[in-house]
């Protein structure tokens, strides 16, 4: 910020010095010259104080890098799918498809098992088959595995940062809002299946080129499309499991 500060001051005495040595009519009277001065002066502050605010807004936060913009209550995505976020240009992106595969293992139909070294998430269909879907996971020093089941499922969820993670970053000096409502910014995606009591559950997500990653605080991650056909699919109370 203080980088900005100085090219803005830059900018603004520039300006000035140029002005200062522009030739002036003599029919023109020195009180239109200064007017014009205070004109430039203004619209170049007002420049250099703008520099700040689009240098914060590319700053993203862990474990999204997304920007919170207070004025819209939505979260701000710092890079298209084919852009990196420092700038360069990311191979473009396709989704992982999902497909069905043959599941050996005995666990009841409707169960969900979830593979985080993988990262692959296994919807049982029975009869050794399993639908099999990409998925996103914890990042490191972040993953977990256990056993639980589908407590809820939510459409277009609302996003409630847990008191953890908004401490988190805010020692950082990124602050999270307490509340963001469901829809195309949230960072919940389409649809949320809750696991048990806990706070983690497997939802969607409006970066779907970072499905197949291990970059979130916790939860399973999937495209909006997958997320909505899972969500079909599975019932409250069905068995789910997380394994490394």
């Amino acid at each position: 910020m203080d980088a900005w500060m100085q090219k803005g001051s830059v900018l603004v005495a520039a300006i000035m010095i140029l002005l200062a040595n522009l030739p002036v009519p003599a029919n023109v009277a020195g009180r239109k010259v200064r007017r014009l001065c205070a004109s430039v002066l203004i619209a170049a502050t007002s420049i250099a104080a703008m520099a700040p605010a689009q240098a914060q807004s590319n700053s993203g936060y862990d474990p999204r890098s997304w920007t919170y913009d207070p004025a819209r209550n939505v979260l701000v995505s710092p890079s298209a799918p084919n852009q990196t976020s420092d700038g360069g240009i990311r191979r473009e992106w396709s989704a992982i498809p999902r497909e069905i595969v043959h599941f050996s293992e005995a666990q009841p139909k409707g169960s969900i098992v979830i593979n985080t070294t993988e990262r692959r998430l296994y919807y049982v269909l029975g009869n050794g088959r399993a639908l099999r879907y990409a998925v996103g996971v914890g990042k490191e020093g972040l993953e977990w595995s256990g056993r639980d089941t589908i407590s809820s499922k939510r459409h277009w969820p609302d996003w409630r940062p847990p008191a953890e993670m908004r401490s988190r970053e805010a020692s950082k000096g990124r602050f999270l809002p307490a509340h963001v409502e469901g829809g195309p910014n949230n960072p919940l995606g389409a649809r949320a299946l809750y696991i048990g009591n806990t706070l983690y559950r497997v939802h969607g997500t409006n970066q779907p080129w970072t499905v197949g990653q291990a970059n979130s605080s916790g939860c399973i991650r999937m495209t909006n499309e997958d997320v909505i056909d899972l969500y079909d699919r599975v019932k409250v109370g069905a068995q789910i499991i997380v394994r490394h």
